[in-house]
C-alpha cells in the first residue's frame, strides 16, 4: 500500500474565527483524526506534520504579557511546546480513532530539530504569518508599543511575521526512518520543526518559525513516499486569488506550475511556501504532489480533489 505524508494545516485544529481554547483544538482534532484513520484503515502508511502558527503566536504574546513575572522562552523552545502540545492532542484521538475500529496501531510524535542556515536571508526579511489577527490600527500599535514586524495577511487581517528560514536537514531522521519501517504512524516536524543551527560543532536553537509545508516536503522527500498532500483551507491552489477572475487549478504539470511560482503568482506568506514544497517533492522523487482541502482528504488521495501535481 502506498506511503503518505500529510501536511495538515492550522485549520485541522483551529478554524479562523475561534477562541484557540484547549476544548476547540480538541474538537478539531477529533475531526481531522477521523479523516486520517479512515486511510489508515484502507491501508495506507501514514506521516503526519502540522503547522503551529496559532499556538506558537499565542504562546509569543502570552510570554510578553508575563515577562516581568516569568523569564520569557525563545522562540525555539516555543516551537518544542507547541510540537508536544499537538502532536499529543492529535495522537490522542488518533489512538482513540483507530481504537474505535479496532485497529491495534502505535502512534508516536517526535519532537524534531530542523537544520537550517545561519546566513539564510530570511533572518533579514520576516515573512512567516504567527498569532491571532488583527485590524490596520492594532497592528500599527504593536509595532510601535512592542517593535514587532506586522504585515497584512492575503487571508485577512494583520499578524505578527517572524523569520522562516529554508530547512536543509532533519536531525532526527534516521530515527524517524525506523519508526516509519516499523508501521509506526508518526508525527514529525510540528510547526516546521525545531530551527536550529550548527555553530562550533553544536546544535544551537534560532529565532524563528520554519514553513511546516517546506519542512513537509523535506521529510517526504527523505522518506521517497508516493504521495506528498498538503492539506489547507482552501480547495486548491488559485491564480488571481480573490479576484473576479479567480481560477482554481486542477491537474498540472511540474513545468507549468514552476513559471507560475516564478512569475509570483502565489505569496510568500500563504500559498507560495506550499506550492514551492510541492514543486521540490514532485521534481525529486517523480512523484505526486497534492495541495487540497481538509475536508476532502480522501478524494485528494485518491486524486480527485485538490491541485494534483504530476512531473
Amino acid at each position: 500500500m502506498e506511503k503518505i505524508v500529510i501536511a495538515l494545516g492550522g485549520n485541522a485544529l483551529l478554524q479562523k474565527g475561534e477562541d484557540g481554547s484547549y476544548e476547540s483544538q480538541v474538537r478539531n482534532a477529533r475531526r481531522t483524526a477521523q479523516k486520517i484513520a479512515d486511510l489508515i484503515e484502507i491501508g495506507y502508511d501514514i506521516v503526519i506534520t502540522h503547522g503551529n502558527g496559532p499556538q506558537v503566536g499565542a504562546l509569543l504574546l502570552q510570554n510578553d504579557c508575563a515577562k516581568e513575572t516569568i523569564p520569557p522562552m525563545p522562540l525555539d523552545v516555543l516551537n518544542a511546546e507547541t510540537q508536544g502540545q499537538i502532536g499529543y492532542i492529535v495522537q490522542r484521538e488518533l489512538i482513540n480513532a483507530l481504537h474505535e475500529r479496532g485497529i491495534d496501531k502505535m502512534v508516536a510524535t517526535i519532537v524534531t530539530q530542523v537544520v537550517v542556515r545561519e546566513d539564510d536571508p530570511a533572518f533579514k526579511n520576516p515573512t512567516k504569518f504567527v498569532g491571532p489577527y488583527y485590524t490596520k490600527d492594532e497592528a500599527e500599535k504593536l509595532m510601535k508599543e512592542k517593535g514587532w514586524v506586522m504585515k497584512e495577511d492575503p487571508r485577512g487581517g494583520w499578524r505578527r511575521v517572524v523569520p522562516s528560514p529554508e530547512p536543509i536537514d532533519i536531525v532526527e531522521k534516521d530515527v524517524l526512518k525506523k519508526m516509519v519501517e516499523d508501521g509506526v504512524v508518526t508525527i514529525t516536524v510540528g510547526g516546521g520543526g525545531i530551527p536550529v543551527i550548527w555553530k562550533d560543532g553544536e546544535l544551537k536553537g534560532v529565532e524563528a518559525v520554519i514553513d511546516k509545508d517546506l519542512a513537509s516536503s523535506l521529510v517526504a522527500r527523505l522518506l521517497k513516499v508516493d504521495k506528498f498532500i498538503i492539506l489547507t483551507d482552501v480547495d486548491g491552489v488559485k491564480l488571481n486569488y480573490g479576484k473576479k477572475d479567480e481560477v482554481t487549478l486542477r491537474n498540472i504539470k511540474l513545468n507549468e506550475l514552476k513559471n507560475y511560482y516564478e512569475e509570483g503568482h502565489f505569496p510568500p506568506g500563504s500559498m507560495g511556501p506550499k506550492v514551492k514544497a510541492v514543486i521540490k517533492f514532485v521534481e525529486e522523487t517523480g512523484n505526486i504532489g497534492v495541495i487540497a482541502h481538509l475536508d476532502k482528504v480522501l478524494e485528494a488521495v485518491d486524486l480527485r480533489s485538490g491541485t494534483v501535481v504530476r512531473k
